[in-house]
């Protein structure tokens, strides 16, 4: 007879298991193939060298109820969204290996399944890589032999790693902070990885690695193109939506809220960056994200938000009045704009350096200029100086809305993904006017991702008229 015991336990363990998993493993990416991947690493391969061992800490688990997202250069080199990994890049063998933890149960059963090093031989499979080990043994098999002579260089990302909503440049702000604050003062995870390395092994050489990452990020892949094709998209339905919502009394948070609503209906879990939705001179400040104030007739509305689809986002502005209709000075402001815009536009092209696109655009503007007809001479005086500005070709664009590198100082190459901002400043009036939209450098010229945004005052106009979600929205009383 069987033990009752036993009978009992046996569907309990099935019952776990199932728990377990879920649906089945732990999620992958099916956005690259691995060769795609693998071919990243040849790259770091090629630039470290034969004599050099480069190592990527990946992102570390969440402190509280977040969803998990990998830093950005270590999924641009796995795909693989795993806490507290490593990657290692062996220039002597040209062998990858990762090192994962090991299966936290308790937890998996919780927050559903990740990959661990126990799934060794799917991960190898997904990833492309040679190996997968237990993280323990990362001194052992990597930094331990690297004590004997010959002994090889060792690259490391000096850079913070990006994660949610992050670029490096905030990072590097925000750090700077806490160093300031003298009740404070901790170091970044990246500072205190390098300090570990220090202090266990001293008699390494040590050299950043971000350099070679961030050169390789410039140049996008045409599924990386994709994406952030995909990504603005989304982020210029999500400014229509807000746009369809606006009406003086309207606060600025519940516009933004009805732009990510967008979002997450469309499959992006996180937001690129915080929303902008700035009205009156609140949209003078250039990174102005409160959003706490009710919108007022009369005021423009400025909305500058992207989502974070699949690690991949953009970056898009526009601005509107917030009773619907353009007065005669909004009009003509936004109607600069948008020419300035189009003479960027008929130049950018692969070959093409910034500097030059630069000196056509302003010479096309100089017609536009004399023939336009402004409310007062503060705005004739803020449009002359728009163009002796030359920021209105801003940043790469790419896994994060500021992404590592320039654009200026070289031609333009194919792949190459930034933002065109046309932007004019009033100080008389605390009025910030700009328009906003990413492009790519293809093979004969560009291709801006956001074409169909409504960008004239016309057309921004019989958005406006339409039905918006936020009408729908039960409020509380």
């Amino acid at each position: 007879m069987a033990n009752p015991r036993r009978v009992l336990f046996l569907p309990l363990l099935l019952l776990s298991a199932v728990l377990l998993h879920g649906q089945g493993v732990a999620p992958y990416q099916t956005d690259f193939p691995v060769e795609e991947f693998t071919a990243r690493r040849n790259q770091v391969f090629d630039a470290i060298g034969p004599q050099a061992i480069a190592v990527i800490q990946g992102a570390p688990g969440v402190d509280g109820f977040k969803v998990f997202r990998q830093s950005n250069e270590f999924y641009y080199l796995t795909g693989l969204e795993s806490p507290h990994a490593y990657l290692v890049l062996d220039g002597r063998t040209r062998r990858t290996v990762l090192y994962l933890s090991h299966r936290n149960e308790a937890l998996e059963r919780s927050t559903g399944t990740v990959w661990s090093a126990e799934d060794h031989a799917e991960v190898k499979r997904l990833t492309g890589v040679d190996d997968v080990a237990p993280v323990e043994l990362l001194s052992r098999q990597t930094f331990n032999t690297m004590l004997r002579a010959p002994r090889p260089v060792l690259y490391v990302p000096f850079s913070p790693a990006e994660g949610e909503a992050q670029s490096r440049d905030e990072i590097l702000g925000h750090q700077a902070g806490v160093a300031a604050d003298p009740w404070d003062g901790r170091p970044s995870r990246e500072a205190h990885f390098l300090g570990l390395l220090d202090a266990r092994y001293p008699s390494l050489e040590r050299r950043n690695l971000t350099p070679i990452l961030d050169t390789l990020r410039q140049t996008k892949s045409p599924r990386e193109i994709a994406l952030i094709r995909k990504a603005s998209e989304l982020a210029a339905l999500g400014i229509l939506e807000a746009m369809k919502g606006t009406r003086p009394g309207v606060f600025e948070y519940q516009v933004a809220a009805a732009a990510r609503f967008v979002f997450l209906a469309n499959g992006a879990r996180f937001e690129g960056y915080n929303p902008i939705a700035g009205g009156g001179t609140n949209a003078w400040m250039g990174h102005y994200s409160r959003n706490s104030d009710a919108l007022k007739a009369g005021d423009m509305v400025l909305m500058d938000y992207a989502p974070d689809l699949r690690y991949y986002t953009s970056d898009v502005t526009r601005m509107w009045p917030v009773n619907g209709t353009y007065t005669a000075a909004q009009r003509t402001l936004a109607t600069f704009i948008l020419e300035y815009r189009s003479a960027f536009f008929r130049y950018i092209g692969p070959g093409v350096t910034p500097e030059d696109v630069l000196v056509k655009a302003r010479r096309d503007m100089e017609a536009v200029l004399a023939r336009t007809t402004f409310a007062s001479p503060a705005h004739r005086k803020a449009a002359e100086e728009m163009l002796s500005f030359r920021g209105h070709l801003q940043h790469p664009v790419g896994m994060t809305v500021h992404d590592p590198g320039v654009i200026w100082g070289q031609p333009f190459r194919e792949g190459m993904v930034f933002t065109v901002d046309p932007m004019m400043w009033i100080p008389d009036e605390k009025l910030y006017v700009r328009m906003e939209d990413t492009i790519v450098i293809t093979k004969t010229g560009m291709e801006n991702f956001t074409p169909t945004l409504a960008s004239t005052p016309q057309e921004i106009e019989a958005v406006m008229k339409q039905d918006s979600l936020l009408a729908r929205v039960p409020r509380l009383p």
